[in-house]
């Protein structure tokens, strides 16, 4: 008869003392404010010392009869499984990763400003070379002698620091011979897989007097010609928007485009035929304000349109 009251199942225990504690602890840190990843590295090890007394105290307690040892082998399961998130969390805690997880939760999105970079032209400098990486662009030609950037960019970010301390940090520009280059840097890139891309809003002016090449990177730039007294060329873009509302001496020709668009009957269109089978046909397309004395070409990019500033 009293067998059965012999029976206990070995695991039972430990999973109740499990959940109270790991209650206890949830709730305190609440209440405390317990770092609750060090609470976690903190009690888990309790957990195996429970179950360990839970089985020494049954062996010792049946040895008078043939012990009948039951292992509730789910509840055995579960307390091992949170002994191994234990162990996850104290082996994370050592390598510190779990700071970094703990701010890619409480990261949200916030916008800074870029600082303003500015670099004086002088009288050698024939052309500026810009390469720009995979965000939008404007670039704006302007009478001062200087190229200059500004605008702002948008992270994920888990406090208010901000990534770009100074204009080094997302542009480079050197000066070989009669030629200035200009690199728009990528943002700093926190460890993968913790962050995505950040995005940047900004602006290049550059001397309307200049020789200017741009190098894209399949992203899309707006180009604001103004009052433009020098050739400008383009490529690998994957939209060009062009505002051409106060440029009075403009030719903008566009070469290996896929579409073009703007003001109707403004471009003139060549197509040529696709070159095989599923390619794009490809255009060449030209667009003249005034005499044409500048130009802007374009190359290798899926889109150009026109806007006139209406």
């Amino acid at each position: 008869g009293d067998r059965g009251m012999r029976t206990w199942r070995v695991g039972t225990f430990s999973m109740g003392g499990a959940l109270v504690l790991l209650g206890l602890f949830l709730f305190l840190s609440r209440f405390f404010g317990f770092d609750l990843i060090q609470a976690m590295t903190a009690w888990w090890p309790v957990l195996l010392i429970v179950l360990g007394i839970e089985i020494l105290l049954y062996l010792f307690l049946s040895r008078q009869e043939k012990p009948i040892l039951k292992y509730d082998f789910l509840s055995i399961v579960f307390v091992g499984i949170i002994g191994m998130v234990g162990i996850a969390f104290a082996v994370l805690n050592t390598t510190g990763l779990t700071g970094k997880i703990e701010e890619v939760m409480v990261r949200e999105e916030r916008s800074f400003e870029l600082p303003d970079f500015t670099y004086q032209v002088n009288a050698d400098i024939k052309r500026v070379v810009v390469r720009t990486t995979g965000y939008d662009m404007t670039i704006e030609s302007s009478p001062e002698n200087a190229v200059s950037m500004f605008g702002t960019y948008r992270v994920q970010t888990a406090d208010n620091t901000k990534l770009i301390k100074r204009p080094d940090d997302y542009i480079s520009a050197n000066q070989k011979g009669d030629t200035l280059y200009i690199n728009v840097k990528s943002l700093p890139n926190e460890v993968a897989p913790f962050n995505q891309e950040g995005e940047m809003a900004a602006t290049i002016l550059v001397p309307n007097n200049i020789k200017v090449e741009v190098i894209g990177s399949d992203n899309t730039l707006r180009l604001k010609p103004r009052m433009l007294t020098s050739n400008w060329n383009i490529e690998s873009a994957s939209s060009i928007v062009l505002d051409t509302s106060e440029s009075k001496d403009l030719k903008i020709a566009a070469v290996g485009v896929q579409e073009v668009t703007g003001k109707d009957g403004e471009w003139k269109v060549t197509e040529k035929p696709a070159t095989g089978e599923g390619e794009p046909s490809l255009k060449s397309a030209i667009f003249q304000s005034g005499e044409g004395k500048y130009t802007i070409n374009i190359a290798n990019a899926y889109q150009v349109s026109l806007n006139s500033g209406q």
